[in-house]
């Protein structure tokens, strides 16, 4: 069996692939797409001897009837049943200790993840200080966002035109006449 510092290192991996991508994950229970992203990023995937298929049927088989999710020791159970279709050539703990060498320290990688684009273009029309009109009203000086107050008219029941600079003068005015 694996040392207590590469079953720890199994455990980290379990955890790393059971919460990415899932804001309310405990880190307890990989569910079937976590485990397809682990077997792929991990390289237990390779479509010759070990198909998307074959990664999807095995957790099928050691996932509880009614569950959508597996917990550790079904994932430990997950990965002997797949060691022997992998690593063919070697013997049972052999093929164990080389897919867990597959497995250990690894972390759920982000390929084809949108990057932030930093072309010319992109911060020409993305310069909040360059808007005009009613776009304009949508930002404070710092170039923040005023959110609903910028997008919505508030009404204000003054009696007056809405920007009128001279709001609030009439009764100043009416009262200096009589």
């Amino acid at each position: 069996m694996a040392e207590s510092s590469d079953m720890e290192q199994l455990l980290l991996t379990f955890k790393r692939f059971a919460v990415h991508g899932d804001t309310k994950a405990t880190g307890k229970e990989l569910n079937g797409k976590n485990w397809a992203k682990l077997c792929k990023d991990c390289k237990i995937t390779d479509n010759k001897n070990v198909t998307s298929t074959d990664v999807d049927i095995v957790f099928s088989k050691v996932k509880q009837r009614t569950a959508r999710v597996i917990t550790y020791e079904e994932f430990e159970e997950a990965l002997k049943q797949l060691a022997p279709k992998k690593f063919k050539g070697q013997s049972k703990e052999e093929a164990l200790q080389s897919i867990y060498k597959l497995v250990e320290g690894r972390e759920p990688s982000n390929v084809g993840v949108t990057k932030v684009s930093k072309t010319a273009a992109v911060d020409r029309l993305t310069d909040t200080s360059r808007y005009t009109g009613s776009h304009k009203e949508r930002f404070d000086e710092s170039g923040r966002g005023k959110g609903r107050e910028g997008r919505e008219e508030i009404v204000e029941n003054t009696g007056y035109v809405g920007a009128y600079k001279n709001a609030g003068t009439y009764d100043a005015k009416t009262k200096t006449e009589k």
